[in-house]
Order: structure tokens, then sequence, then C-alpha cells
């Protein structure tokens, strides 16, 4: 059964995204509907779609603990045949919807199916676990790369990244003091969440420009 979208944006967008949620939060959650409407208003075709077991939850209501995020990978697969998108494809979204997406990329890519992935703000490991990294199969990725990073996202800060030695074509955004929704603490930064979201957009829409 195909997964239910939620599409933002115009119809006739030159470049679409296919962004799943994180592992806590569902496809509507604030974060994603805020980092959505940024990407819309650059003229971007948003479709946002939900795993079966954050689907469910909307119907019995349970909170069980996602599935490894290795084991979500068909329904990523599936979601992009459902979509059946016309033009240019960018996969990706927050948190572990990104890595999910991070680790189909290179497939459907090779296939012609999907031209990019977008990242908002990449799991590279656990909150105060950063040992337990979440990068192996990044070394070896072959399709053009986005990371949206908050400078103080608890699951890879800058000072943290730039040590794993990720290669040079994933680039990566950094959002000053963001945390891992790429909210800035505007009393220190000087920055609000929503100059943060419309950066993450324009950036996302001058760098997807370069895919077609």
């Amino acid at each position: 059964m195909s997964p239910p979208f939620l599409f933002d944006g115009p119809e006739d967008a030159p470049v679409t995204l296919l962004l799943a949620h994180g592992s806590g939060a569902p496809m509507d959650s604030a974060a994603m509907t805020a980092a959505t409407a940024a990407l819309a208003a650059e003229g971007l075709r948003i479709a946002r779609f939900e795993f079966s077991y954050m689907a469910a939850r909307r119907i019995d209501g349970s909170r069980k603990p996602p599935p490894k995020a290795e084991t979500l990978n068909p329904e990523f697969q599936a979601a992009v045949a459902a979509l059946g998108a016309r033009g240019p494809l960018v996969i990706g979204g927050k948190s572990m919807g990104g890595r999910v997406a991070s680790m189909v990329a290179d497939t459907l890519h090779a296939d012609g199916k999907v031209a990019g992935l977008v990242c908002l703000g990449y799991p590279f490991h656990p909150p105060e676990k950063p040992a337990q990294l979440r990068t192996t199969h990044l070394m070896d990725l072959k399709t053009p790369a986005l990371i949206c990073q908050g400078t103080r996202d608890p699951f890879g800060t800058k000072d943290e990244v730039p040590g794993y030695g990720l290669p040079e074509r994933i680039r990566i955004l950094w959002l000053e003091d963001g945390d891992h929704d790429l909210k800035p603490r505007k009393s220190l930064s000087g920055f609000s969440a929503a100059d943060h979201l419309a950066t993450m957009a324009r950036t996302v829409k001058e760098w997807a420009e370069t895919l077609r």
C-alpha cells in the first residue's frame, strides 16, 4: 500500500524533495512543518511521508520505540516509487529520516531515480555517545549530498564533525548555534529560528539547482 503524502510548494517546481521524519516525531511535527514551509517559499515542491511505525501510532496511540534505521530502507525506496516524481528528485529528511535516505541514496542514484540527498540535522551519533558513529556508509557515498547542521547539535557538533574525514562531495551547511531542529538561541547568536530556516531553504534551492 502506498504511503500518504503531504505536499507543499508549487506542482510545477523544477525540483521535488521527498522528506521523511525523525525517529520520535511525525511528518507534521512543528519542526518538519516549519522546515517544509521555508523550502516551499523558495519554490521547491516537497512531499512528506511517514514510516509505517509512525503511521501506526496515529491509529493505536502506541509509543513503541522506532525500529533500527536500516530496517526502514525498503519503506523509503517504496515511497520513492509511489511518489513517481517528474523531474529531478532529492530525497532526505530530518534526523533519522535523512539517515535512512542516505543509506538508500546510492542505489537509487545509480538507477537514475534520485538526483541528490539532503539531511536536516544528521544524527552522526547518539547524544552523549560520540564514539558510536553512524558515518561508515557516508565515506563511500556517491550521491551529491547536502547536510544542514546546527553547530551545537548534540548528534554531531561543529567541533566534532570536521574530524570524521567525510568526503568533500558531502557539503555541510553550518548554522550558528543551531540545535537538532536548527534552532538557535537568539540572545547568544543574534539569529532567529526563522533566519536559519530561510538560510537552509535558500541553500538547498541553490544546491539543488546544480543537480539538474
